[in-house]
């Protein structure tokens, strides 16, 4: 039985995609472990059909706690027997560089994101720069690795010659649940990191033109300068934020949702963003809730072929509650939308993906 260990930065709880990618392998006959690391508040881990390690960092942000996380990290797998070290995104890379180089094993980079072009580290110029130069160094060593999209996977291509494998983070197809009808409006759902770049600064401040509830579930580097906003729009009655929600959990609320939001900042200030395909647009289309969205390629494609959302142009907060309002009472126009989500996500599934995935291992371990 070949042996995986993956790593991420964050406490395993909440991480849909990893559990996704784990369990499938798990059930193709490998043997997975799923390394993170304890925060603060992280809660007690779930059962799982893989192996999950999580170490503590006493630096709970900032640039000391990737130095001491990247530290702890090389030394525990170092010491971990594997086949292959998997490196889930920019910010775990040179730990599993190191130790596959000094243990002689395979190395896998999984991209999900284009780290540096994400905008807490874009716009700053001295943390893209140290990003930038992990990447430069490291990447060109990964020959092996997989993205979440075909635009992503274009600017490997471009930066580093490197074709890597295309798969995407769909949600997993269950058509024996029972979907509500929709026939009256519930609430506006935002699901996912309440980060920058999420464009919060102006869906905000929409809601002041809405005729509707919102619930914003997640949280994130921007959280706090979002409750600011709901307190400065004086929209407390209208808006709620849930903070983290368990995926078991979170699940009912995108289900019980009239309305998701699938927004991103602006492409001049992450490329990251632009090129992007997030977790939550495949989450509301299997749930077949219409959603608004930017007009940026991922979404732009797959819109051409089902129509499942409401794409706009730009993100001023006027365009966002034009665009909300029409959702709210054009109802022609939502159950169109709602019945083009119902057959695309038959075609963007994990079940699906996951015949990628495992391709991709078996042709690298043989």
């Amino acid at each position: 039985m070949h042996k995986l260990v993956f790593t991420v930065t964050n406490d395993l709880v909440y991480d849909q995609r990893m559990n996704r990618i784990c369990t499938s392998l798990c059930n193709a006959g490998y043997d997975v472990t799923l390394i993170g690391r304890t925060n603060k508040n992280s809660p007690p881990l779930l059962d799982k059909p893989y192996h999950q390690k999580r170490f503590k960092c006493y630096v709970q942000k900032g640039k000391w706690m990737y130095i001491e996380y990247n530290i702890k990290l090389f030394f525990i797998l170092l010491f971990t027997s594997t086949d292959v070290y998997g490196a889930i995104d920019l910010d775990s890379i040179l730990p599993n560089l190191l130790a596959s180089i000094i243990r002689q094993k395979k190395r896998v980079y999984d991209a999900h994101e284009l780290f540096c072009e994400m905008e807490e580290v874009y716009t700053r110029p001295g943390i893209y720069k140290m990003w930038k130069t992990i990447e430069k160094w490291s990447v060109p060593y990964f020959d092996d690795g997989y993205t979440i999209g075909d635009f992503y996977a274009l600017e490997y291509q471009k930066m580093y010659q490197k074709n890597y494998t295309v798969v995407r983070n769909a949600t997993v197809l269950d058509e024996s649940i029972q979907l509500p009808t929709k026939d009256e409006i519930t609430y506006i759902l935002y699901q996912g990191a309440v980060n920058e770049g999420r464009s919060f600064d102006t869906l905000i401040p929409a809601m002041q033109h809405v005729n509707a509830k919102m619930i914003i579930c997640g949280n994130g580097n921007y959280f706090e300068q979002t409750k600011a906003l709901v307190a400065k729009y004086n929209l407390q009655d209208k808006i709620t934020m849930t903070g983290y929600i368990k995926p078991q959990e979170l699940i009912n609320y995108t289900r019980n949702a009239y309305i998701g939001i699938t927004i991103f900042s602006d492409k001049s200030k992450s490329k990251s963003n632009y090129l992007s395909m997030g977790n939550r647009f495949f989450d509301y289309m299997h749930s077949a809730i219409p959603q608004i969205g930017v007009n940026y390629p991922e979404y732009q494609k797959v819109n051409e072929e089902f129509e499942i959302s409401l794409l706009v142009d730009d993100l001023q907060a006027i365009t966002l509650a034009n665009a909300m309002n029409k959702l709210l009472t054009d109802k022609k126009y939502y159950q169109r939308l709602r019945t083009n989500a119902l057959a695309c996500r038959k075609k963007y599934c994990w079940q699906e993906e996951e015949k990628k995935l495992i391709a991709f291992y078996k042709k690298l371990l043989g």
